[in-house]
């Protein structure tokens, strides 16, 4: 009835408005819907501009994106206005990739030799193949064969050398890190073995770098579970304000170790492998620590008298022996002013 009373009254029907899209908002609309990548939304930008603003005009569009025109070139050849996606960037995977040339029958003559010489490698098992079957073969096709059938003497010992080296991969050097002269910036870590009358202890050292503030401990085992008990006392002795820790390859520091730094928030660096000077800190440390202590007849295989007697000399070497590299400061004295001349570094609490 409201209807016919219109058209009576008006003559004619009213429709709602119709907001038609120009064809740069279809595309930034359709954009959206097929999910198009951030980049290729970045080269449909490069379109609508050079059709609206850059007034189809490749230099300037190309100096308003800071772009060469090679690149707008490539992407504006290549671009179908009914098919957006041509702006995605294709796979750059090789089409052709390179197949293992190999045969079934030289794995299986591989495999025969290499169950016959398991100790051998495989150079020699390319030389001993080319003797035997009187054709040449890389020591590549001996090494996949090996690997890909698992002839190994040792497969325990194997893949425990294989896990080490991954491990090894993703250490951060020492020689990574750029030396920053405040206390605390960098602890150093070793550890000792003592042989005393057939018995061997393990002695755990520490030593904040730039202050020479050191730290000691003797253990009955080289565990993991002792270098982080190390560490946590270390670490409670310079109030926690440490950044970073260094030590060798040692298996002490692996495991509980590991977690303890974590805990603590430090950054674990590691010295190369037989490169002492890596360490010379802690080296020159742990030899003070021999001379001045143990060697003035301190030793102790019991570790609670050894401890007692060893944080004597600690309190000793850190607030009372001058040290020459400090400029004949005590450790603690060098510690208090180095805080001081260095108030950019703003000290840390661990939570």
């Amino acid at each position: 009835m409201a209807l016919a009373r219109h058209i009576k009254q008006h003559g004619f029907l009213l429709f709602p408005k119709i907001v038609i899209m120009s064809k740069h908002e279809r595309w930034r609309k359709q954009a959206d819907n097929i999910k198009l990548s951030k980049e290729a939304k970045t080269r449909l930008g490069w379109m609508i501009y050079y059709e609206t603003a850059g007034k189809k005009n490749a230099s300037l569009t190309c100096r308003h994106f800071g772009i060469v025109q090679k690149t707008f070139y490539k992407w504006r050849n290549r671009f179908d206005e009914n098919n957006l996606r041509t702006l995605e960037a294709k796979s750059r995977a090789p089409k052709h990739v390179r197949q293992k040339q190999i045969t079934s029958i030289e794995e299986d003559r591989i495999v025969a030799i290499r169950k016959a010489c398991i100790r051998w490698g495989k150079m020699k098992l390319a030389r001993y193949y080319q003797n035997i079957y009187k054709e040449k073969i890389s020591s590549w096709k001996i090494q996949y064969t090996i690997k890909k059938y698992k002839l190994y003497y040792n497969p325990k010992k194997n893949a425990w050398t294989q896990a080490k080296r991954k491990r090894s991969k993703a250490k951060k050097r020492i020689t990574e890190l750029k030396k920053q002269p405040f206390p605390g910036f960098l602890i150093a870590l070793d550890t000792i073995v003592m042989w005393w009358n057939g018995v061997r202890r393990y002695i755990v050292t520490g030593i904040d770098v730039t202050s020479k503030i050191a730290f000691a401990r003797m253990y009955t085992t080289k565990s993991s579970k002792n270098a982080a008990d190390f560490l946590k006392r270390m670490m409670y002795l310079l109030d926690h304000e440490a950044w970073n820790a260094l030590h060798d390859n040692g298996s002490e520091f692996y495991k509980h170790f590991a977690t303890a730094i974590k805990d603590l928030g430090l950054n674990e660096y590691w010295s190369r492998e037989y490169t002492p000077k890596d360490n010379p800190v802690c080296e020159r440390f742990n030899r003070t620590l021999k001379d001045e202590f143990i060697s003035m007849g301190n030793m102790n295989i019991d570790p609670v008298l050894f401890n007692r007697n060893l944080t004597e000399w600690l309190i000793e070497y850190n607030f009372v022996r001058p040290h020459q590299t400090l400029g004949y400061e005590t450790p603690w004295q060098y510690y208090g002013k180095a805080n001081k001349l260095l108030p950019m570094y703003p000290s840390r609490t661990h939570h």
